[in-house]
C-alpha cells in the first residue's frame, strides 16, 4: 500500500501514523517526508507498507480516516500497489512522447497500463492498434471544438483512467473539459515558454543563439502551460545545431521527461502543493 500526506505541521504526525499501522500489524518499508517550515508550515509525506495477509484495505481506510486523518486534518490518500493506475494518452502528429511511453509501458518499467489513445490525426493508429492499445481518431474542427471535446469525454468516462497524458496533444483544452475529466492531466512542452511563444520555437530559439533547450513536465491547469511542475531537464545545443538539430535533440529531452513525469505520478511520488509540487 501507498500512504500519502498532505497537513499543517505539528508535533507528532508520524508518531501517530507509525502507530496506527503497527496496531494494523502492517510493515513499512519506505517512508520519505518533508516539511516546508517546522513551526507553521506544510507537511508532506509518501509512506509504502505491507499488510499481513486478512487486512480489509477498505476497513484500513476508514480507520485511517477516523483514528489519524481527521484528527491532524489530513488531505490523504491510500492506494493498493496491487493495482495498477489506467493511463490514457492525448496525442497530435508528433510521436516521440507516445512511443516512449508505449515503449515503457511493453518493457514493464512502468506501473500503469495505457488503456487508450486518442488523437485529432490519424496518422498513429497502425503504430498503437498493433500493440493492442485501442486507438480512437477524434478530429478537432475550427468551428466544433467543443463537440470534440464532449466525444473526448466520452471515451474517457468509458475507460475511467486514473491520468490522462498530453503527448504533445496540440489543442488547447477547455476549463469545462478539465473540470468534468474527472483525473489528473500531465503535458509535455518545450522550456522555450514563454520567451518562444507561438511557432516555430526552434526557429527563434536558433536565431536567439539560445545555448541550452529543454522540456517541462507539467500538471495542466486552466491557465496555460502554468500548472505545478513535476520535472525537467535541459541539453546544451551550440552554434552549430540548425534548428532541426534543435528539434530532435528536444524531442528527446521531451520523451524523457514525460516518462519520468508519468512514472513518478503512476508511483504516487508527487504531491500537489498550491502551484507547485513535492516529488519524493
Amino acid at each position: 500500500m501507498r500512504l500519502l500526506v498532505a497537513c499543517a505541521d505539528r508535533p507528532g504526525i508520524v508518531a501517530a501514523v507509525s502507530r496506527f499501522l503497527l496496531e494494523a500489524g502492517a510493515n513499512i518499508i519506505h517512508s520519505d517526508q518533508h516539511s516546508t517550515d517546522p513551526w507553521g508550515g506544510e507537511f508532506f509525506l509518501r509512506m509504502e507498507f505491507a499488510l499481513p495477509p486478512g487486512v480489509d484495505p477498505d476497513a484500513l481506510r476508514a480507520a485511517f480516516a477516523r483514528g489519524v486523518a481527521e484528527p491532524f486534518v489530513m488531505d490523504w490518500s491510500l492506494w493498493d500497489v496491487q493495482r495498477r493506475k489506467r493511463v490514457a494518452i492525448l496525442v497530435s502528429k508528433y510521436d516521440h512522447g507516445l512511443q516512449e511511453l508505449l515503449w515503457r509501458w511493453r518493457r514493464a518499467e512502468l506501473h500503469a497500463d495505457v488503456v487508450l489513445v486518442a488523437s485529432n490525426h490519424d496518422e498513429l493508429r497502425a503504430d498503437v492498434e498493433n500493440l493492442g492499445v485501442a486507438y480512437h481518431h477524434v478530429p478537432v474542427a475550427p468551428d466544433a471544438k467543443p463537440q470534440a471535446e464532449q466525444r473526448l469525454l466520452e471515451l474517457l468516462g468509458a475507460a475511467q483512467p486514473d491520468l490522462v497524458v498530453l503527448a504533445r496533444y496540440m489543442q488547447i483544452l477547455s476549463g469545462d473539459f478539465l473540470d468534468r475529466v474527472g483525473a489528473p492531466v500531465i503535458n509535455i512542452h518545450h522550456s522555450f515558454l514563454p520567451a518562444f511563444a507561438g511557432a516555430g520555437p526552434y526557429e527563434q530559439a536558433k536565431a536567439r543563439g539560445v545555448k541550452l533547450i529543454g522540456a517541462t513536465a507539467h500538471y495542466v491547469t486552466e491557465e496555460l502551460d502554468a500548472g505545478p511542475i513535476i520535472e525537467q531537464d535541459v541539453i546544451r545545443v551550440s552554434h552549430r545545431d540548425d534548428a532541426a538539430a534543435m528539434a530532435r535533440r528536444g524531442a528527446d529531452i521531451e520523451r524523457a521527461v514525460l516518462a519520468r513525469a508519468v512514472a513518478w505520478h503512476c508511483e504516487d511520488r508527487v504531491l500537489r502543493h498550491g502551484s507547485t509540487t513535492v516529488v519524493f
